[in-house]
């Protein structure tokens, strides 16, 4: 019990900003320097196809930002760590960011912007529509993370960014299309947004449970 109450308790530490920012602004850049270094010195970090392997690295992990974001409520609920909540949206920024760099590494790499490829890829590869489709439920949620936005928008805002739970459904989708033999990564983030989506789900009913039974709402009804 008293190794529960010190977890439940966790002060926010000083090196977890440190550590948030370094998740998010290191993993891009680190993946185009490899990129420059396989082509520029003739090394191997991306592997024999350094621009395969640098756009499923991004895609990997635009996955693990959405994780990260969706974690937070579940983390500040069950440990009471209400300092996670600023970084809610600083972990749903990088998943759009890495998601658009994502695709651009494809358009610009991978298909060497090619109009016609590329139109064809958006109207007839099916894991390619899911994929951009994700990216375009994720723009007006980047959009509208401002404060300015959330002020303006008000309920509005909570309605737009339900959205969000869509994302990783169709991120998963994508991923699972368009792997050939290494499923078990898929299948293991498919797993980990499942229990989150879960807990959302499952607290939302209880949530609304205790809410039908209140003293308050029954004195009304």
């Amino acid at each position: 019990m008293q190794g529960w109450r010190n977890v439940r308790g966790w002060r926010k530490p000083r090196w977890w900003r440190w550590a948030v920012w370094i998740m998010v602004l290191v993993p891009g850049p680190a993946v185009l320097v490899a990129l420059l270094a396989d082509f520029l010195l003739g090394t191997r970090w991306l592997g024999s196809n350094p621009v395969k392997q640098g756009e499923l690295i991004l895609g990997q992990w635009t996955i693990k930002y959405l994780v990260a974001a969706l974690a937070v409520t579940p983390v500040r609920r069950i440990f009471g760590w209400n300092w996670v909540q600023k970084d809610r949206r600083t972990f749903g920024l990088a998943a759009f960011f890495t998601g658009l760099a994502h695709f651009l590494w494809y358009a610009l790499l991978d298909i060497q912007f090619d109009g016609d490829e590329l139109a064809k890829d958006l109207t007839k590869r099916a894991y390619i529509i899911v994929g951009f489709t994700a990216l375009l439920v994720m723009l007006p949620l980047a959009l509208t993370s401002t404060r300015a936005a959330i002020a303006r928008l008000k309920r509005r805002w909570v309605t737009l960014h339900r959205a969000v739970y869509a994302v990783p459904v169709l991120g998963i989708v994508h991923w699972w299309m368009s792997v050939k033999a290494d499923v078990g990564p898929p299948a293991l983030y498919s797993a980990i947004f499942a229990l989150l989506l879960g807990w959302r789900w499952w607290h939302a009913r209880r949530e609304t449970s205790e809410h039908a039974t209140s003293p308050a709402v029954r004195s009304t009804a």
